[in-house]
């Protein structure tokens, strides 16, 4: 492990306020693919603890909603949760906590901007999850999950169904077929785009959205409908 690297993990423990005894847990939660050889990167590079840590992400939040909302449903956990643990709000958390400053990159992923990608960002949140989880055990884990989800957890507002769900509800009790979303238009960057998506339902209403991620952008053009056909109001959006 490089001096650089060390010192970057050392600012990395500062600022998640968790002191690895193994360090090289947190290096390889910090190795992107691009930075290992092709065949030791299921060994080498986050893409296992990725996995790991998304269920301990999941298992966490799940129990936090349960004391949270002791009166809420299934589905009513269910949707919280979909909001708590998906790829955008790990990206949140991640750059909350500056990972990317600590992400190891391959030169290419390095000069496309590899360390403000959402998706790069995601999935290193829930690697730090699991390296934490392997090192410290599950209660360390669930202190760091509490630590930064809770808040996300406690300031959700708005409709729980998301744009797409609602919107598909709705066109179903019309009795119309469901959504379609197809991609336009694609711009930016490769480290910053912008996707612009069209929804279309046959002999319904039509929408477009534009977002930096294909599901961001369709959940846009689904607001959209749902705003004009008074099914949310602006605020929703």
């Amino acid at each position: 492990m490089s001096p650089n690297f060390e010192k970057a993990i050392e600012a990395l423990e500062q600022r998640i306020a968790y002191a690895f005894r193994d360090r090289s847990l947190v290096a390889r939660a910090l190795t992107h693919r691009s930075a290992v050889p092709g065949d030791r990167v299921a060994h080498e590079s986050y893409q296992r603890d990725e996995f790991l840590g998304d269920r301990v992400l999941a298992l966490v939040v799940a129990d936090m909603l349960i004391r949270a909302h002791p009166r809420a449903d299934e589905g009513d956990l269910a949707r919280r949760l979909n909001q708590l643990v998906r790829k955008e709000t790990c990206a949140e958390v991640a750059i909350a906590l500056d990972l990317g400053a600590g992400i190891r990159l391959g030169a290419g992923e390095r000069q496309s901007g590899g360390r403000r990608k959402g998706a790069i960002l995601a999935d290193v949140a829930e690697a730090v999850i699991a390296a934490i989880y392997l090192d410290g055990g599950f209660d360390a884990a669930r202190a760091f999950v509490d630590r930064n989800w809770r808040p996300r957890m406690e300031a959700l507002s708005g409709p729980l169904r998301d744009a797409k769900t609602t919107l598909q509800e709705w066109a179903q009790g019309k009795g119309l077929p469901t959504p379609t979303y197809v991609m336009t238009d694609r711009s930016g960057p490769d480290h910053a785009p912008e996707f612009t998506v069209a929804v279309s339902i046959t002999g319904g209403p039509c929408g477009e959205g534009r977002g930096k991620s294909k599901r961001e952008a369709e959940m846009t053009a689904a607001t959209g409908v749902l705003v004009r056909e008074g099914i949310w109001s602006a605020d929703n959006g």
